[in-house]
């Protein structure tokens, strides 16, 4: 084998936690909850739904600064959604590579 196929596989085991990382990261950032508490709106959990977000910032359309927040918040919900989506896509591939390889 060369030098790049071993870089490749090596790439395509670990891709999978990669993409997880990078989708743990994104649900950190999502901080939609505080956002919330910081201006006096009270949250039943730390998990606040898309369409809570979505309804506040078309409700609080005179808060600038909360409607840019939630929306920052809601893109970092879509980007944890999509990554989570590669890490699943991703692990079969991962296991039958190393099936073949090892």
């Amino acid at each position: 084998m060369s030098e790049f196929e071993e870089y490749l596989i090596a790439i395509g085991i670990c891709s999978p936690l990669f993409f997880f990382i990078i989708a743990v990261a994104f649900r950190l950032l999502d901080n939609s909850a505080s956002i919330f508490l910081k201006h006096d709106i009270l949250v039943d959990t730390s998990y606040v739904s898309g369409d809570i977000i979505r309804e506040h910032i078309y409700r609080n359309s005179e808060d600038k600064k909360l409607k840019k927040s939630l929306l920052r918040a809601l893109l970092f919900r879509r980007l944890h959604n999509f990554f989570m989506i590669l890490t699943v896509i991703t692990i079969p591939p991962a296991i039958i590579a190393c099936f073949f390889v090892f």
